[in-house]
């Protein structure tokens, strides 16, 4: 899609809904709000740019292209990334075997070579030990029963070096 208002019109013709402009131009409102209002954790830049003197650090996510590229660009994250591989780009969708298939083959690593840390069990966890990936849940709020969990980045270098 070239722009969200292209993309909630074609999710109303899937449904089989009206496409109703008013409501779409709120949707794209809304969306564009959440994304607005984004904040990076305060860590994210120290922990990951510290992280990137022994490792390679990718970002994989499901979101839309259109909210990553610009909130990315609204707090400088670009550079944080070796690289950036995003659902709407590749075509699928985390939890679809392919993707990480593509993102280690893209990268020529084996699944012994790659730590996914993320805060979906289903789309993030569950996906990458699918693919027999080490993963590692953030759990900034220690709600969930998972292991290995973190509950913020400062935590990863420990369980990276076990």
């Amino acid at each position: 899609f070239n722009n969200l208002k292209e993309a909630f019109e074609n999710v109303c013709k899937e449904f089989n809904l009206e496409i109703n402009n008013d409501k779409i131009d709120s949707l794209v409102g809304m969306w564009n709000k959440s994304w607005m209002l984004a904040q990076p954790y305060q860590e994210i830049k120290e922990i990951i740019t510290e992280l990137r003197k022994k490792h390679q650090v990718i970002l994989v996510s499901n979101t839309d292209c259109f909210s990553i590229k610009q909130v990315m660009e609204k707090f400088d994250l670009n550079e944080l990334f070796d690289k950036v591989y995003l659902s709407c780009e590749i075509g699928m969708i985390k939890t679809d075997q392919n993707f990480f298939k593509h993102v280690l083959t893209d990268l020529n690593l084996t699944s012994d070579d790659a730590t996914m840390v993320g805060d979906s069990i289903q789309s993030d966890i569950m996906a990458a030990k699918r693919m027999d990936i080490k993963a590692v849940l953030i759990d900034r709020r220690n709600t969930r029963d998972y292991h290995p969990k973190i509950k913020s980045l400062k935590e990863l270098s420990r369980i990276l070096e076990m």
